[in-house]
């Protein structure tokens, strides 16, 4: 669907010969001498990087329908990931090269909404934190107390965390999604 650059909003999906481009902030410019134009910065949905670009204003640019649906994540199939239609029940496997980081946050029965654009993955919306049980870590030596001190833990999805010395195998913790950070214990 074509839109020109004077409808842009923030989050809206851009089919640009370049890939496709999630709006991460837009400015109408209008100098004193010459056309206005609109300055963008957009983000790649497929890489993540970061690229601005200018368009002149009313120029014609494509508009990306992504089709946002809520799924299960049912089981691993090989390496693939198997997911389930929230709605439809349908199933769909999904390479953990389409999910990305977003892998190594989900867990057997949790929900994930699925950024699907034709029939290709192009996103997945986490929850901002999510609880993962402790696989293994080394013990805490006690009187060993240094505030702030950290030692790696390996989750139950294979994510390998920086967690507080108190932290001992079989414990559930919040996780932060974006940034893969330990948050509290749960």
């Amino acid at each position: 669907m074509a839109v020109t650059t004077n409808d842009l909003r923030n989050g809206m999906t851009l089919d640009l010969p370049e890939g496709l481009f999630s709006v991460v902030e837009f400015q109408h410019v209008k100098p004193g001498k010459g056309g206005a134009f609109v300055r963008t910065k957009l983000k790649n949905v497929r890489t993540g990087a970061v690229v601005e670009r200018t368009f002149r204003a009313d120029e014609r640019v494509e508009q990306a329908i992504v089709d946002k649906r809520e799924m299960q994540y049912l089981y691993r199939d090989g390496a693939d990931f198997v997911f389930m239609d929230s709605s439809s029940y349908d199933q769909m496997q999904v390479s953990p090269a389409s999910l990305g980081s977003a892998a190594n946050y989900l867990k057997e029965g949790d929900s994930a909404v699925l950024q699907v654009y034709g029939a290709e993955i192009v996103g997945v919306d986490l929850p901002a934190a999510v609880e993962l049980a402790v696989a293994e870590t080394e013990p805490g030596v006690q009187g060993d107390r240094v505030s702030g001190a950290r030692k790696p833990a390996t989750l139950q999805t294979g994510l390998v965390v920086q967690v507080p010395l108190f932290v001992n195998p079989g414990d559930r913790i919040k996780v932060d999604t974006r940034s893969g950070d330990y948050i509290t214990r749960a």
